[in-house]
């Protein structure tokens, strides 16, 4: 079954949920979760994206994001989620 079309629209909360594949650990230790979340950061200052929330567990994680662009979630997404992530997003 395919996957649902994201709806992305600048200016609209979105409940992004990354997940390790398999169910595999994403963090390991606080020295990856404070890293990822510095990167995070940074990444979204340059992407004008507002990170309202954030919940960082093992295996997964969730962001609630805001962007000013059309393209600020996704780009975000593809510079700070590591290949054996998953991610989907939800507008809310």
């Amino acid at each position: 079954m395919p996957r649902r079309a994201r709806i992305i629209a600048a200016g609209y909360p979105m409940h992004v949920i990354l997940r390790g594949i398999d169910r595999a650990a994403v963090f390991f230790e606080d020295d990856d979760r404070q890293f990822f979340l510095d990167h995070l950061a940074a990444v979204a200052a340059e992407r004008s994206v507002a990170v309202h929330a954030y919940v960082l567990m093992t295996n997964h994680l969730h962001l609630l994001m805001t962007a000013a662009r059309d393209d600020g979630v996704s780009a975000v997404m593809k510079r700070v989620g590591p290949s054996r992530i998953s991610w989907d997003c939800f507008i809310m």
